[in-house]
Order: C-alpha cells, then structure tokens, then sequence
C-alpha cells in the first residue's frame, strides 16, 4: 500500500455539501487508481459517481466502454460536456441515484460479470457495498475509493476495532485488499480526513460457503449490534427464533466461549455457528 502526498488548486465549480462531493483533483493520483485495476480495453465498466470526470477520462481511455452513474444532475451536465469538447465517445452518462436505480437494468450493459470503479460518499458507502453482496454473482473486480474509516472497516481482522459485520460480510463475498492511501489535500474541497482505494474482488471469494446464507447474515449482524455484549447476550437479543439453551448449545458444538466478544471470532467461527443454528431450526 501506498501513501501518495499532494497539494491542488481546487476547480471553481460549486461541490454540493448536501451530495458529499468532494472532487478528485490530481491527476496523477486518478492515473494511479485506474491502473490498480485489471480492467482491460475489451471491458465494459461501471462507474459510481463520476463527479467531474477525474476517474471517468482516465477509465475511459483504458477500457472499451464506461457506464457513468452520477446523481447531481448538473455534474452529468457539466462532464457530458467536458467528454464532448474531450472527444471522449465510449462513455454513457446516466443520471440517476445508484441505490434507487434496478440493477438488473445495470447488469443488462454487461454480457459477463460487472466491474465496478467509484469514488463514493461516506453516506452511501455502506449501502453501495450491500446492494454488491446481495449480488455477488454479477459483481467482478470493484476497485473503489472510501473514506479511510470505512475502508479500513472493510479490511479490519479479527480483535481490532475496526472488525464488524461490514468486514464479514464484504470478505465473505469477496477478496478485499487495501491499495493506496490517499491524503485529504488531494481533494476539492479538502475533507476532513484521508481517504483509501480498496480493491473488492467478487470473483475470488471466501472458498468457503454458508448451508444457508440468510442465517449466517443474521448470526453476522446480531453479533455485533451490542459491541460490548458477550456473543451469547449478542444473539440472544437479536434472534428471537432462538432460545438462550439452543445457542449455548450451538455454541458448545463449535467450540465457541459464550463469554467472548463478536468481534474476536473469525469468518470460519461465524460459519460454523450459523451452520449449527441451521440446524437447531430444520
């Protein structure tokens, strides 16, 4: 991983703060985020948020098609614009919001899997990575740019503070691998914080799978809504379908201390206790 320093005059056009926009503006850090990813010219690419296009004119001279999904009407203006006077052609602009949008629609752009670039919000970071799981067979290579909080969330192990259920759930679904740090003075207007690009590799997931998914999401989320609770004071709030003795039991059964904490089991741990409570329901 690497820490690229840098410092830009801002461009004059008006960010919405509403929108969270903070716009990429060196363009040696979007050359180097473009190329952390395997897209080839024979791809088709989806782009969230392209913003002003500083990820978008780089993407687009490298692939063979890009899919723009940007929600601020007057950026989809502003870049279409930009693209005609660039005479950039192979890139489609579509103004819409990505969580309200049918991604079946989306996938239908795309004969195979669906790479993923984006630069995204803080607001929408979480919700955009949970529409990706619910989907992961469509999903390939997302090369994307977080605020650091969150990426770091995302690549967390188990005992930091960082681990939760995003991390269990994203490295569930797929390889998730921290690429390149970059610094908040790389940005217009200059957020607070730093921000980090993560690769999510929906093609290379956990090898191993969940008997039924829906449990093991359920186990995931209820370790982890009361962070200082034990896991069996965890889950015995969070899944009603289960008594408090059929959890201990499931729990003995993989060998699991009820008086730990969530956030010090691993992914096979989660595994194997959503398997055991399959069970206790079938």
């Amino acid at each position: 991983m690497v820490t690229v320093q840098t410092s830009r005059t801002g461009p004059s056009f008006r960010p919405s703060k509403r929108l969270g926009q903070n716009f990429l503006v060196d363009p040696g850090i979007s050359a180097r985020i473009v190329s952390l990813s395997r897209f080839t010219h024979e791809d088709t690419v989806l782009e969230i948020g392209p913003g002003k296009g500083a990820l978008t004119i780089p993407l687009a001279a490298k692939v063979k098609h890009v899919l723009a999904v940007e929600k601020d009407g007057r950026l989809a203006d502003w870049l279409g614009g930009r693209l005609k006077r660039a005479g950039i052609n192979n890139v489609t602009l579509l103004h819409g919001d990505i969580l309200k949008l049918d991604w079946l629609v989306l996938k239908s752009h795309f004969r195979g899997r669906m790479p993923v670039m984006g630069n995204l919000p803080y607001n929408i970071s979480s919700p955009v990575l949970e529409k990706m799981c619910q989907k992961p067979q469509w999903m390939g290579q997302a090369v994307l740019m977080f605020q650091k909080e969150v990426a770091q969330r995302l690549t967390a192990v188990p005992g930091s503070k960082a681990y939760g259920a995003l991390s269990l759930l994203v490295q569930y679904h797929a390889e998730v691998l921290s690429r390149l740090t970059v610094v908040k003075g790389s940005f217009f207007p200059v957020p607070k914080v730093d921000s980090m690009v993560v690769s999510v590799d929906f093609e290379k997931p956990y090898p191993r799978r969940a008997i039924n998914e829906a449990v093991f999401i359920k186990v995931v989320k209820g370790a982890f809504m009361h962070r200082r609770k034990t896991i069996i004071n965890s889950l015995n709030g969070a899944l009603p379908d289960q008594t408090r003795e059929s959890l201990l039991t499931a729990l003995a059964a993989c060998g699991i201390d009820p008086g730990k904490r969530g956030e010090t089991l691993e992914m096979g741990d989660f595994l194997r206790l959503s398997s055991a409570l399959q069970l206790t329901t079938e």
